[in-house]
């Protein structure tokens, strides 16, 4: 298979690029976490309740929603690994063998996940920064299900979940944002701590427990109960406002202040990216980072801004072991990232 068809086939709609503000902001993704009243919670759960569960969702949204399910128990790993790294799945759902299932709409912008820890993880991406609309498309879904199954509700707690973090609106909402400016300017590790007074985190690009590559940060809301959807996406909302506004100002005193190193950083890293024949993951995403930057500020003009929301996923390792059709070594995926990034380079020029 080409790149050109590869790159159609495999990328979803949330990495267009195309979203408000998305200079800065990569995508949003809103997740509501819900449990049927009348049977156990996965956490104690049995086979034949797991697949009741599946059923029953495929059921409620089949007539109303175009998604297409698909079992863990189906997939081989790397299918399982490659829908993790499209954010179309949890690693716990993939780790899961005989309960777990997805549902997924054809521009994998909606992916319902049932039997991880909760029985259904309904989640929206959207590209840019689109809180309230994205909010609105699950909220769509929710009601959708709901018409047909009833929700485990208490009226003093609200939506009760596996997890008492989740307990309440059983909302999270997260932003993926772009902050090299930041980075540069060594401002981010003082904003990490403020923002997390606000009772939002900060995480890397694949949640809980990843790194933060490629100047690649996602800021989601931490607390679920006592606070309406409204004012956790207001809280969010304003947060991350602030954040591409502090992001400017740091790209225009990087431009004021050191904008000839700015530029050579940008251009080595072009220059890395366009002839490196082995890279690794860390130096993939440093470039791809600037680059990007260097598209922002108009340094470079050839390149559209979609590539690092493309090549971010590309270049993961379950999609280079795909593109390659079978297992890769280390050494093997570092060889063939850099071909991979040097062809989606030459593809964009030639275009």
């Amino acid at each position: 298979m080409s790149l050109e068809r590869f790159i159609n086939k495999q990328t979803s709609s949330w990495m267009s690029g195309t979203g408000p503000h998305s200079d800065v902001v990569l995508s949003t993704r809103v997740r509501l976490a819900r449990n049927f009243a009348d049977v156990c919670f996965p956490a104690i759960f049995q086979f034949d309740d797991a697949k009741k569960i599946v059923e029953q969702v495929n059921g409620a949204v089949s007539e109303k929603l175009s998604l297409e399910l698909l079992k863990m128990e189906d997939l081989s790993p790397l299918q399982k690994r490659v829908l993790v790294e499209k954010h179309l799945i949890s690693p716990l759902l993939a780790e899961s063998s005989l309960y777990g299932a997805a549902l997924i709409s054809e521009k994998e912008d909606i992916s319902i996940m049932v039997n991880e820890e909760d029985h259904l993880r309904i989640q929206c991406l959207s590209s840019g920064l689109q809180l309230q609309e994205t909010l609105n498309e699950a909220n769509r879904i929710d009601d959708v299900i709901e018409e047909s199954v009833q929700y485990a509700f208490d009226e003093k707690r609200g939506y009760l979940t596996g997890c008492p973090t989740n307990v309440g609106t059983g909302l999270r909402a997260s932003v993926m944002i772009h902050l090299p400016g930041l980075v540069l300017t060594r401002q981010m590790n003082r904003i990490i701590p403020a923002i997390s007074q606000l009772g939002l985190v900060v995480r890397g690009i694949y949640g809980e427990g990843s790194e933060a590559l490629g100047n690649i940060f996602q800021i989601s809301n931490q607390l679920t109960l006592g606070k309406s959807e409204a004012d956790i996406i207001e809280d969010l909302g304003s947060v991350v406002h602030e954040l591409m506004s502090r992001e400017q100002s740091a790209r225009d005193a990087l431009v004021k202040t050191s904008n000839i190193q700015l530029e050579d950083r940008i251009f080595r890293s072009f220059g890395i990216l366009s002839n490196s024949r082995i890279i690794e993951t860390n130096e993939a995403f440093r470039c791809l980072s600037d680059v990007r930057l260097g598209i922002d500020l108009g340094y470079i003009q050839h390149i559209s801004k979609s590539i690092l929301n493309e090549l971010m996923i590309l270049t993961q390792p379950g999609f280079l072991q795909q593109y390659a059709g079978g297992p890769l070594r280390a050494e093997e995926r570092d060889v063939r990232r850099a071909a991979l990034i040097r062809e989606r380079l030459l593809m964009q020029e030639t275009n």
